[in-house]
Formats: structure tokens, sequence, C-alpha cells
């Protein structure tokens, strides 16, 4: 577990420092910084689920025809690469994770890289600088939008709806995750300081 949280605070402080390399750019904008650190306290949720699940619970088979874990995880990561990819081909999307061999510790380093990608990008589509992104495209078949504060809403949405589905998994095949850990998601000040910002939201 020692190694775990060391490894945590590695992911966290490259996520950072590469989101934090862009101070003196548009992402100085209100909008533009606030839409990058949201971004990075939701990817600090996924690695606090990540650290604090269970093994067991990464491959175990969940009632009915949900998906496992891994492959929500997976399918997280596989998302952005794809939204980077179609929204903003300029930047270098991280490669696809494959869920049938996966490991949490590769699975958290994917996902650290590609919310450092996806924070990128909205540092470019919010930050107000003209920048290179100018539509949000979800997928090849939707309909692209004007970038605006719809695209960062749309993101975390789709990653709360999947963590919901992971805590509500490994409850129901018998791996709960410790009531710190859940009721720790909702306290943004601490994900905040977390993510290498001493302020809490806002500031």
């Amino acid at each position: 577990m020692r190694q775990s949280k060391v490894q945590t605070r590695q992911v966290h402080t490259r996520l950072s420092t590469q989101l934090n390399a862009r101070q003196g750019t548009p992402l100085d904008t209100r909008l533009g910084r606030a839409a990058v650190q949201i971004f990075a306290a939701n990817e600090r949720m996924n690695q606090v689920l990540i650290e604090h699940l269970d093994p067991a619970a990464w491959r175990a088979k969940p009632p009915g025809k949900a998906r496992t874990i891994v492959a929500i995880f997976t399918h997280m990561h596989n998302v952005r690469t794809k939204w980077v990819r179609l929204t903003a081909p300029h930047l270098k999307a991280p490669r696809q994770l494959d869920r049938a061999h996966c490991t949490p510790k590769q699975a958290r380093s994917g996902l650290a890289e590609s919310a450092a990608r996806c924070g990128e990008m909205l540092a470019e589509a919010l930050g107000g600088g003209g920048g290179r992104v100018e539509r949000f495209l979800r997928d090849g078949w939707g309909r692209p939008w004007p970038v605006g504060v719809e695209m960062l809403c749309y993101m975390i949405s789709h990653e709360a709806h999947h963590r919901g589905q992971v805590c509500m998994l490994a409850h129901q095949m018998g791996f709960p995750l410790p009531i710190d850990v859940t009721s720790g998601l909702w306290n943004w000040e601490k994900l905040w300081k977390k993510c290498g910002w001493p302020g809490g939201p806002g500031e």
C-alpha cells in the first residue's frame, strides 16, 4: 500500500506539472484554467478508486451482462484518446489500452497520460487565446459541437457515470470500497491539493 501511495503521488505530480506548464498562456483565463483543474481532479478520483480497489475485483465477472471493472477503466481511457484524436489531432493521442491484458498499474499510467492530453485540449479550447481546438467531436458519428463549457460537462459526465458503475459493481461482487474512499470523492479541496494546487476550487 505504501508503494502504491508513492506511485499515486508520482502520477499526479507528473500530471500537475504537464498541466501547469502552460501558465502564462491563454490557460490563465479563468475558464480555461478552471477546466484543466476540474479535469485533473476528475482524474484524481479515478486514480484513488484503482489504488484502493481489491485486486480480486479487477477482473471479477459481474452479475448479468455488465462490463468488468478492467473493461470500464480501459474504456474510459480509450474514449479519451478518441476525443483527442478527433478534436485535437495536433496533440499526440496516447496509445489505447487492451482490457484483455491491462493491469491496474497500466491503467493508472494510461489514464494519467490521457488526462494530461485532455487537459491540454481543454486549455486550447477554453483558454480564449485562439488555440487550434475549435470544435469538440465526441465520436465519428456525432455532430461536432462548438467548443464551450458543454464540452467539459460532457467529458466529466461520462467519467462520473462509469465511476458510479465501478463503485456499484465492487459492492455487488463483495469488494466494497472503504467509506473514506467513496466519501473522499466529494472532498474537492483535498483533491485540488493532491493535484498540486494549494487553493481550493475557484481560487
